[in-house]
């Protein structure tokens, strides 16, 4: 269930994206494609199209008054009225080209503002695989580069097609009238560039594509570069990452080279075609005039229309070039909107077996039986659960165990055991492939992921902390959240030190990635946002990987009175951390290999005694000096 072309809430209804393989790369299906993206703007479109076409028609007849201007001067009159009116015609013209354009700019950045809003919402609910398969630099590239290429193509390029053909047809219409021979002089020079323009066309639309594509790989690379900087410097890799991104550049820079150098061909031949033309009708329409074969009124006009077809005439074979560009930049953004985002609702309720009813003896009078106590029902419950992230490897091989209801479990083991991966199928990112997760005793398919995530919060290791005030990454989960309610959880998470030390308390702004706070004290922002949520299960995944002896210690201490509040399912390397939880789950490639208490646990499995004598552990909870090692 991928929900390839599900809508996504909030946002603007992603439409289903145009069928496009690469494969067909005809100028018709390139213009058919741009045309359904204007779905929803068809007003502003059609609003825009009769302007343009109504300045057409008054530049179309500018020749013509000229013409009767030049033949009443030449029997000696002028024509007053007819050059106020033509003066008039002129201002007109300019005057709804202007509305044209303001309308054909806004209707883009409207086309582009509902494809923007449908690929954030697209890409912010993509299956936790597809972030595995793609780089996030390149996705944001579609959302910003791509779709800025497509606002001129469908602001400018799609009207240009049609008033610019249409345009160029009433010319070529009322040069026929004037003048059918120099029609055909003229209609030589324009299917010669023609010519030329079709057969740059694809290569236009490759360079491009090859051109978007670079531009994603040069922003995901540099993505790479900055966000981990510090282990750049550290090992001077400035000059080969600087290198590194540099062959990126210079692919882009090829692409761009390329789309410009075919342009700059089409672009003249047009230009030559039409300079050619008007070149042609000058000397032959001279000499007819002196021929008297012909007027000078009709050459003039003549000659007018012919410099008047320049400009519809390159505004269409720009617009051809701009739609096959654009359908470079749209390859991409489809293939980004085609991409599966999670289900958002629930699966209906999974078959039960049916319990069968115990027979009741009819003899003899009913008893009343005291009422028995209901076992509350694990918050969490694993269920020979099997997963693996590629077919024919699995991460786990039928993992079961429970979290009861303010209960502490540990989950230990060597890495690459399986252990952050219960905590991806327990937060939802994958489905296993086998086996069932139980929240509250019911399927976690059938609750559906929101209700699912509603239940749990998580400090994973990466300690997540965005750009903004120390308030805003606590209250992240619940943005309305009590100034006392926030209090709280800063004082649980002892992050009292912290607030007090930054100029502004929780206003202080912390700078992109909590660049102003060290590792344990982004550790901390993460637990005291996940403890705000209130969660009934609480994941926390080596919490005290960035912690010092002190802080491990106090951090112990919050554990306890957090499993007080909450369910706790920890991750721990440091024994030491979670030798006081009431259930340790050791796992051991991808299975159960033992579970129980601290002092159980070192008697009864051998690899747990291992992991302890690792770091020095014994029974008791004494610890030698090393914290042992990590993984």
């Amino acid at each position: 269930m991928t929900g390839a072309t599900a809508p996504v809430p909030g946002t603007a209804p992603v439409r289903k994206p145009v069928p496009t393989d690469g494969r067909d790369r005809s100028t018709r299906t390139a213009v058919t494609t741009m045309y359904r993206l204007t779905a929803g703007h068809r007003g502003p479109v059609a609003v825009a199209s009769v302007l343009t076409l109504a300045g057409s028609a008054l530049g179309l007849a500018q020749p013509l008054l000229a013409k009767h201007v030049v033949d009443a001067s030449g029997r000696g009159q002028v024509l007053w009225p007819a050059l106020a009116l033509l003066g008039a015609l002129f201002v007109a013209e300019a005057a709804t080209a202007a509305v044209g354009h303001f309308v054909l700019d806004r209707m883009g950045e409207g086309v582009v503002r509902q494809l923007r809003h449908g690929l954030v919402g697209r890409l912010l609910r993509l299956e936790m695989r597809e972030y595995d398969r793609h780089r996030g630099a390149d996705l944001v590239s579609r959302v910003t580069t791509d779709t800025t290429v497509l606002r001129e193509v469908v602001s400018q390029a799609l009207v240009d097609l049609v008033t610019g053909s249409l345009a160029a047809a009433g010319a070529l219409v009322l040069m026929a009238w004037l003048d059918p021979v120099l029609l055909c002089l003229v209609a030589v020079t324009v299917a010669v560039a023609a010519v030329v323009v079709a057969s740059l066309l694809k290569g236009i639309r490759h360079a491009s594509e090859h051109m978007q594509n670079a531009l994603g790989a040069l922003a995901a690379d540099l993505e790479r570069a900055l966000g981990a900087l510090p282990m750049v410097r550290v090992h001077r890799a400035e000059e080969r990452e600087a290198a590194a991104i540099g062959t990126r550049v210079d692919a882009a820079y090829g692409a761009g080279v390329r789309t410009a150098k075919l342009a700059s061909v089409m672009s003249p031949a047009v230009e030559l075609a039409v300079q050619g033309s008007f070149l042609v009708v000058l000397v032959v329409g001279g000499l007819r005039v002196s021929g008297h074969t012909g007027s000078l009124g009709d050459l003039v006009a003549f000659l007018l229309y012919a410099s008047y077809l320049v400009l519809p005439l390159s505004s269409v074979f720009h617009a051809v070039g701009l739609v096959q560009r654009g359908m470079g930049a749209y390859q991409r953004i489809e293939e980004a909107l085609r991409l599966p985002v999670e289900p958002t609702g629930p699966r209906g309720p999974e078959p039960r077996a049916p319990v069968p009813r115990p027979h009741r003896p009819a003899a003899g009078p009913a008893r009343e039986r005291p009422a028995e106590r209901v076992p509350a029902r694990p918050v969490l419950a694993l269920r020979d659960v099997r997963f693996g992230y590629d077919p024919g490897r699995p991460v786990l091989r039928g993992v079961s165990f429970t979290v009861a209801q303010r209960q502490q479990v540990a989950l230990v083991g060597r890495s690459g055991a399986g252990k952050s991966t219960v905590f991806a199928l327990v937060a939802r990112f994958y489905e296993p492939d086998a086996g069932t997760v139980l929240f509250g005793g019911r399927s976690a398919t059938e609750l559906g992921r929101a209700a699912c995530r509603a239940r749990i919060a998580v400090v994973d290791q990466s300690a997540h902390v965005v750009h903004g005030t120390l308030r805003d990454n606590i209250a992240y989960a619940v943005p309305d959240a009590a100034e006392r309610q926030i209090r709280r959880v800063v004082e649980l998470a002892r992050l009292e030190e912290v607030v007090d030390r930054l100029p502004d308390g929780l206003d202080a702004v912390i700078g992109e990635r909590g660049s102003t706070l060290s590792g344990g004290e982004r550790q901390r922002v993460a637990l005291a946002r996940a403890l705000l949520a209130r969660p009934s299960l609480l994941l926390l995944d080596e919490p005290t990987s960035h912690l010092d002896a002190v802080n491990e210690s106090a951090l112990t201490t919050v554990m306890k009175d957090v499993a007080r509040e909450c369910a706790v399912l920890v991750i721990a390397h440091r024994l030491s951390t979670v030798q006081h939880a009431d259930h340790i789950v050791v796992l051991d490639d991808g299975r159960v290999a033992a579970g129980g208490r601290h002092e159980e646990l070192l008697s009864g499995s051998a690899l747990y005694r291992e992991l302890a004598a690792s770091q020095m552990l014994r029974s008791g909870g004494r610890a030698g000096s090393g914290d042992g090692p990590g993984g």
